[in-house]
């Protein structure tokens, strides 16, 4: 097929840049087309939605709401932190547990016999939350309260606390230590008295809760300490027994008088070792001729002054020896006192070593002294751990025991205390207040929600008609349903309207023919085919007003056009252009007609036309068989050399095997669908049996167009016809014969431009907001 006959014949490349756009996603302008194609339904949808929305708020009886705030606190200390049962922390379980009692069965029946509603008639059977007699009641200002003599109180009790359940609701204030306690009931006193009453009766409840807990706590730690007590002087006596027996001294420490002793000598041989090594090191330097440097030796002033007197007699006698020979007098007794002194200092330094070498000796005899002691007290020890084991064991018990009974008295005089207090565990924080209109029923809720499930059964209405309509509707469900190129589209006219549409060349109905016409001669390579095949799938789709509306228009042009009524079965053609059946194709291809007969057969349609019309002649019993026959193939062929176009009106398709004779002999042929009309399956097997016999279908025309209609208007902007008319003279649309045009041309103009940049505007939008859709 040709490319460039497809970009023109295929509008959605062939008129305007947008429409192949909404071909694929989300296209807003269906919508609006949709919701504008089904205005009355969804405006009827909608209306019932509305007026079912009235009704079931009329339905409702009135209700109301009141709301109290309760903190529940945690306490900043505990009065009994081991013994407590519950624990009542800042932790989230708190006001959970905090939550279920106050929906408990025991505070509803509390708050019951406070406010003694088990006797109160109207709360214990109130209206009923939706009825029809609900309507006539609040138009008449009827009510019945039944009498509770008949009634027992248990049963009274019952109901009043499943009705003092069912109208409650407690919720916790996110991230605080809040609880909304809320309470629903057809009073507004009502509903304020009980939200109030349940946080006061809960508050009641857990104070008195608390005071019982401290008075049984109290009475158990007194049983309690009594029996400790006595534990504890029979652990004592039992120590103090066995102390004797063994000779065991009590220090008041858990160390023993073995264990202290063992202790200070480790202490005293720790410092023996040490001093032992110290001196044997001195020793060790003594035995090294080293003396002279021992510490002690260094710190001694006498020495350190005898060591000066030395050095001081050494260097005058250096001096004095170039000047006097060593036997000199004078330097012989310098001689004599430099020994004196340097034996004296030997001798000091002799004796201070010798007290090392002493003392050294003095540290070894000591360790060993100790050593010996310790090896004694171990052995001490280890004896008196055996009798200590048992000691110990009794010792722990009396301690033990000893701490019990010091708790146990704290907490008894706490719990003393405790009992005498009524500590509050929550506060009311806001009280409910009487509401002054109801919170039910909400009548813009009611009718949003109304309207909305209006909306959302119109859209699957809408959807469920469009899902069953198995019909083509527009020119775009032809192209793709059936792949072909749509070449014109007829717009629908009444009966009444269809003749003088025909004849009147500036109807919109001649219009569309016309371009239907300019369509054909652009359909083929060479253009116009000389043999031309118009079908349909079904019967009364329009193809007969084609064929003759076609032949008028090519004749116009000045091309002689013969039209053959190929309808063997129910012949139209010769009703259209208004002359007999006598003879015609039928009789040619029986021949059954003479050569004198022929001007009969083929007859021009009017003097001076360049229609010239083959009816079909005598009805015959085979039609399938005269139009498959070889005079039918001769006839077409002799026919199209001595005309321009022959045009060939065949039966439909569907049920009958002519067409798709006729397709064979034919060099192309025109499918007419009409709108809303046949199914589509019906079209398609139709085009699909042509295309099998060898037919060359050159594309479709859509018969029976609705354009009046706004949403095929609006999508289809080009099928306005008006704009070839001629003069203010109205097209004749949908069985409109006549009438002025009272609008202003001008004014139409720039509407239609306006409406343009408007379209053009909103799918910019639409393609923007495609992706979020």
């Amino acid at each position: 097929m040709d490319p460039m006959r497809d970009s023109f014949y295929g509008h959605p490349q062939g008129y305007g840049p947008f429409d192949q756009e909404h071909e694929n996603g989300f296209n807003p302008l269906h919508l609006l087309i949709y919701v504008v194609q089904y205005r009355w339904l969804i405006t009827f949808l909608l209306a019932m939605g509305l007026v079912s929305g009235v009704v079931i708020t009329l339905m409702q009886t009135p209700k109301y709401q009141a709301t109290a705030q309760l903190e529940v606190m945690s306490p900043s200390a505990r009065v009994i932190q081991d013994l407590e049962v519950i624990s009542e922390t800042s932790d989230v379980r708190a006001f959970l547990t905090a939550r279920e009692r106050l929906r408990s069965r025991s505070l509803a029946q509390r708050v019951v016999y406070e406010l003694g509603l088990s006797e109160r008639a109207d709360f214990l059977f109130p209206a009923p939350d939706f009825s029809v007699a609900n309507i006539f009641n609040r138009a008449f200002g009827l009510s019945s309260t039944p009498s509770l003599e008949n009634i027992p109180p248990e049963d009274r009790e019952r109901i009043a606390v499943g009705r003092v359940l069912d109208g409650l609701s407690v919720e916790l204030v996110t991230n605080t230590s809040l609880i909304s306690i809320t309470f629903r009931n057809q009073s507004p006193d009502y509903a304020s008295k009980i939200a109030n009453q349940v946080a006061q009766s809960y508050i009641d409840q857990r104070v008195d809760n608390t005071s019982e807990t401290s008075g049984l706590a109290r009475q158990f730690i007194q049983e309690q300490v009594l029996q400790v007590k006595e534990r504890l002087q029979e652990s004592e006596r039992a120590l103090v027994q066995y102390a004797k027996e063994q000779g065991i001294t009590v220090t008041g420490s858990e160390r023993s008088l073995i264990a202290a002793s063992i202790e200070q000598i480790n202490t005293s041989l720790s410092k023996a070792v040490e001093d032992r090594l110290n001196y044997g090191l001195l020793v060790q330097q003594i035995d090294a001729g080293r003396a002279a440097s021992l510490q002690d030796v260094l710190s001694s002033e006498g020495l350190q002054n005898l060591r000066g007197e030395i050095a001081k007699l050494r260097g005058e006698y250096q001096q004095k020896l170039p000047t006097f020979k060593p036997g000199f007098p004078e330097m012989v007794q310098l001689r004599a006192q430099i020994d004196e002194l340097s034996k004296q200092y030997d001798d000091g330094v002799t004796i201070i070593a010798e007290g090392v070498k002493i003392r050294f000796e003095e540290a070894v005899s000591r360790e060993n002294d100790l050593r010996e002691k310790i090896a004694e007290l171990e052995k001490q020890q280890i004896a008196f751990q055996d009798k200590n084991i048992q000691y110990t064991i009794l010792r722990r018990e009396v301690d033990s025991n000893r701490s019990q009974y010091d708790s146990l008295i704290s907490k008894l005089n706490e719990a003393g205390v405790g009992s005498e207090l009524r500590t509050q565990t929550a506060t009311l924080v806001d009280n409910a207040v009487t509401p002054r209109s109801p919170f039910s029923p909400r009548l813009t809720l009611n009718l949003a929600i109304a309207l909305a499930l209006g909306m959302m059964i119109s859209a699957a209405v809408i959807y469920l008609l469009e899902l069953l309509n198995n019909t083509f509707v527009n020119p775009d469900q032809v192209e793709k349903g059936l792949g072909l190129p749509v070449m014109g589209v007829v717009p629908l006219v009444d009966d009444k309207s269809l003749q003088a549409d025909l004849a009147d060349p500036q109807s919109a109905l001649s219009e569309a023919y016309r371009s239907l016409r300019t369509s054909l001669q652009f359909s083929g390579a060479e253009g116009m085919p000389k043999t031309l095949m118009i079908t349909s799938a079904e019967p009364s789709e329009g193809k007969s007003t084609t064929v003759y509306k076609l032949a008028e228009d090519f004749a116009a042009l000045g091309q002689k056009v013969l039209v053959i009524d190929a309808d063997l079965r129910k012949p139209n053609m010769h009703r259209l252009f208004k002359t007999n059946n006598t003879l015609g194709l039928s009789n040619l291809l029986t021949n059954s007609a003479s050569r004198e007969d022929l001007p009969r057969i083929l007859r021009q349609t009017a003097p001076g036309s360049n229609v010239w019309i083959m009816s079909s002649g005598t009805i015959p019993p085979n039609p399938a068989d005269l139009l498959s026959s070889a005079r039918m193939a001769m006839l077409l062929n002799s026919m199209s050399t001595r005309f321009d176009l022959v045009l060939v009106d065949a039966p439909p398709v569907v049920g009958l095997s002519d067409a798709p004779l006729l397709g064979r002999l034919t060099q192309a042929a025109l499918l007419v669908v009409s709108s809303n009309q046949v199914s589509r399956n019906s079209v398609k097997n139709a085009l699909k049996r042509l295309r099998a016999a060898g037919t060359h279908v050159v594309g479709a025309s859509l018969s029976k167009f609705s354009i009046g209609k706004f949403d095929y208007n609006y999508a289809y902007k080009y099928m306005n016809y008006s704009y070839y008319a001629y003069g203010n003279e109205t097209p004749k649309l949908e069985g409109q014969s006549g009438g002025e045009d009272k609008r202003n041309p001008d004014l139409d103009t720039a509407a239609i431009g306006l409406g343009m940049r408007m379209r053009a505007a909103f799918n910019r939008v639409a393609r923007r907001l495609k992706p979020a859709f």
